[in-house]
């Protein structure tokens, strides 16, 4: 059987991403098959197409990192140890293949669709959440009370951060990129938000915490930033670096790092085992998920576009123009 995919046919702009045709993948021990009905787009993708972000070895070279739709076909023990069924809507992280009408996805690494939520709203939810939970509140241990920074607040990973922390517990700064992004991180539920190009942010968090500083800071960015955030942080603080958009190399105040016992530390995602995210998945599923159902968190969608125009969705996520996360949609979704 033959599928639609989206391929990237060379590096470079958005433009080299074409619609092909792919034989359907076939799902091993632990897999199963998901008929795709959206896509999710992350800036990883972006990397990718731009020649910056190897596929890890045994992955797809197709792009896309999250899927939503129906299993069709698997592995039938490893679906009913895990409680699924074939006809099921499930949402899926995996390493590749995303942006195709079929993905195979480790059983592990599937979620149930959320009570309430469409196939567009579950595709915006495995990257962003995984990830989330993987650095705030596993690595970094934000605790209810605490108070957390998230540098870009309005990205898919900002939007999920802000409600997630702000459930269970903690205070919320963001830094965004304009008055109009700042807004709509407060109407999120973030306590401040920071333009940081009208704006030092390092001087609006050492005010806004009456100079005590953040407990953790979750940054997208690096480079330059660090030194600020070193800074920014309170006694124990804790900086979690999951991106290097503004570079990888940073120098930093060495004496303020031992003086307040600050953590700093980072961590990829896509080339983790499965059995690491495995137990993400179970963490969201017991945690996350609830609150998704609930109407307390939820999925913050800017854009759909069909799939075969993903260069039109990469362009508007290098545009920073969006608010939350852009999805790509096959067929019904």
């Amino acid at each position: 059987m033959i599928m639609k995919v989206i391929e990237i046919t060379a590096f470079g702009a958005p433009d080299v991403l074409r619609l092909g045709e792919r034989p359907v993948p076939v799902p091993g021990v632990g897999e199963l098959l998901i008929r795709v009905s959206a896509s999710g787009v992350n800036r990883p993708d972006v990397l990718q197409r731009m020649g910056n972000y190897p596929v890890p070895p045994g992955a797809s070279d197709i792009p896309g990192l999250e899927v939503a739709g129906v299993v069709v076909s698997g592995d039938a023990q490893a679906l009913a140890r895990l409680g699924f069924k074939l006809g099921d809507r499930v949402c899926a992280l995996v390493a590749g293949g995303g942006y195709a009408e079929c993905c195979v996805a480790p059983v592990s690494q599937c979620l149930p669709v959320p009570n309430g939520l469409s196939d567009v709203e579950a595709a915006s939810l495995p990257e962003t959440f995984f990830t989330v939970w993987s650095n705030v509140f596993d690595r970094a241990q934000l605790q209810p009370g605490e108070t957390l920074l998230i540098q870009g607040g309005s990205s898919g990973i900002g939007v999920s951060a802000i409600q997630l922390a702000k459930a269970l517990g903690s205070r919320v700064i963001v830094t965004a990129g304009s008055d109009e992004k700042c807004a709509a991180c407060l109407a999120l539920g973030a306590d401040h938000a920071i333009n940081y190009k009208t704006h030092d942010f390092q001087a609006e968090v050492k005010r806004l915490t009456a100079g005590q500083g953040v407990n953790v800071i979750l940054d997208m960015v690096a480079g330059s930033y660090v030194a600020k955030e070193i800074e920014c942080l309170s006694e124990d603080g804790r900086l979690v670096i999951i991106a290097v958009q503004g570079g990888v190399k940073s120098e930093i105040n060495a004496g303020l790092v031992l003086r307040r016992r600050l953590t700093v530390t980072g961590s990829t995602l896509r080339a983790r085992p499965m059995a690491f995210k495995a137990a993400i998945a179970q963490a969201l599923l017991e945690y996350v998920w609830p609150l998704l159902e609930s109407g307390r968190i939820k999925p913050v969608i800017h854009s759909t576009f069909a799939a075969q125009d993903a260069c039109r969705a990469h362009a508007l996520m290098e545009s920073n123009l969006h608010v939350g996360k852009i999805i790509l949609t096959w067929g019904v979704a």
